[in-house]
């Protein structure tokens, strides 16, 4: 994914903040989990709301359906990967909203525990950029 958006969201730069306190100038940030015996993840409360989810638990097709369409059986593909060998797996997308903007996504994550049939988890972080993109339409328009 390479975007661009005007700063409007961003408010006062990073100069003169400490380099811990940087990452939440650019973005929020929330980690995931998922089981795979039960095949259920948990989503923090912004990444839920976010992914456009009413309740943190939920099934993997349920938080990706909200992905571009172009890269969710790439992400799907990935986590089934993911879920046959214990690995560390990174991917980008769009989450469309209702609104038809799209909020950048970016993910980080680790499968463990996988040496037994139908156990393991996987363990995560979901990082969402301080900015929406415009919308596919507006796009075309250009």
């Amino acid at each position: 994914m390479f975007k661009i958006a005007r700063a409007n969201s961003l408010s006062s730069g990073v100069h003169g903040l400490p380099y811990q306190d940087i990452p939440g100038q650019f973005c929020v940030s929330e980690g995931w989990s998922g089981d795979l015996t039960t095949g259920l993840f948990v989503l923090g409360d912004k990444a839920a709301a976010i992914h456009g989810l009413r309740e943190n638990e939920c099934g993997l097709l349920n938080f990706v359906r909200c992905y571009d369409p172009a890269d969710r059986n790439h992400v799907l593909e990935l986590f089934e990967q993911a879920a046959t060998s214990s690995s560390t797996f990174c991917f980008s997308t769009t989450i469309i909203l209702e609104t038809g903007q799209r909020q950048p996504l970016f993910c980080i994550g680790e499968s463990s525990g996988l040496e037994e049939r139908y156990s393991g988890s996987m363990l995560g972080v979901f990082f969402f950029p301080r900015f929406l993109v415009e919308g596919a339409q507006a796009m075309l328009r250009q």
